[in-house]
């Protein structure tokens, strides 16, 4: 683990360093706190720092100050080591932030055990924000395809219809059904069809531009956010996902399968509506349109598809 070395005195700081070294510890070496402040607001700052009281610039007390403001993650165990022995000097050095503290000469061992503990706590620290972020992955993407899952690709769409709002530009959404999914996961099982599912998901991907979103919408069905697209450029790109999702078959166990997608665009330069609820309604209006005229291919929506209610008790068509 890499650790911060704070110390303007030579003895010591040689002292220290190879001290540490011994211990298997990565040392970066700072002179004064000045410099340790600016190591330890880099993005490679090091998790554990030993910082000496009296230094030039900024002493070790203010460097703990200043760390606990900018309440970074992930933590940074602080370690005052100083002269200062009296109750007040250690309570004044553990309100400005500091965790541990450490009389000159230091002991070795105490300093080896203190170090541990603080190892300790930055590793448990670590660990809670992975299980954090984890968790924030399953709460807003889908575990199978890893795209975004329904509440939060509504919640981007909510997010681009406001600032399409705010700034005069347009907005466009595109839903694709896979055609005949059904049938795949009644002839080949519904492992096949979960490989059927991941692979067009990252097919469409390729098609997408690095600021649009994805979401599951459905089963068998996928939600598209498209930031600045009119109605025609919506379309082309659609058509570019179409034809990206029927390129090659999928070869699953029982076989090779071909695969292809119906698409409903409704874009806010022709719908002038920005309600989301509205803009998914008229593409899923006009996904059922494409459906019913042979599968694999678009159709754009209109401001009359607003009003219609989508057929979806029609298991013939989203079958």
């Amino acid at each position: 683990m890499k650790v911060l070395i704070a110390e303007d005195d030579m003895v010591s700081r040689r002292l220290l360093e190879a001290t540490l070294a011994r211990w298997g510890y990565d040392v970066v070496i700072t002179c004064d706190g000045t410099e340790a402040w600016q190591v330890l607001q880099g993005p490679d700052a090091p998790p554990l720092a030993i910082l000496d009281w009296m230094m030039p610039g900024i002493d070790g007390v203010e460097v703990c100050r200043l760390v606990r403001q900018r309440v970074q993650e992930p933590y940074i165990y602080l370690l005052l080591l100083t002269t200062k022995g009296r109750r007040e000097n250690i309570i004044e050095g553990l309100d400005a932030g500091a965790d541990d503290y450490l009389t000159k000469p230091f002991d070795p061992h105490e300093l080896q055990v203190r170090l541990r503990a603080g190892k300790r706590i930055v590793t448990l620290q670590t660990q809670l924000i992975e299980a954090r972020e984890t968790l924030r992955i399953q709460a807003s993407h889908d575990s199978l395809t890893g795209v975004w899952n329904r509440r939060a690709i509504l919640e981007r769409l909510g997010d681009e219809l406001a600032r399409a709002g705010r700034e005069g530009t347009p907005v466009a959404v595109a839903l694709a059904d896979l055609d005949h999914f059904k049938r795949i996961n009644d002839s080949y099982g519904h492992a096949a069809g979960d490989a059927v599912l991941c692979e067009a998901v990252n097919r469409m991907r390729v098609s997408l531009r690095l600021y649009d979103a994805i979401g599951r919408y459905g089963g068998e069905e996928f939600l598209m956010v498209l930031p600045g697209c009119t109605a025609q450029d919506a379309v082309k790109l659609a058509d570019r996902l179409r034809m990206g999702i029927g390129q090659e078959t999928v070869e699953v166990s029982g076989g090779h399968i071909v695969i292809t997608s119906s698409l409903g665009v409704a874009a806010s330069d022709t719908i002038p509506v920005l309600d989301a609820a509205s803009l998914i309604r008229a593409a899923d209006t006009a996904l059922y349109r494409a459906k019913a005229g042979g599968r694999n291919c678009l159709e754009l929506a209109t401001m009359a598809d607003i009003t219609l209610n989508t057929p979806r008790e029609n298991a013939v068509l989203h079958a």
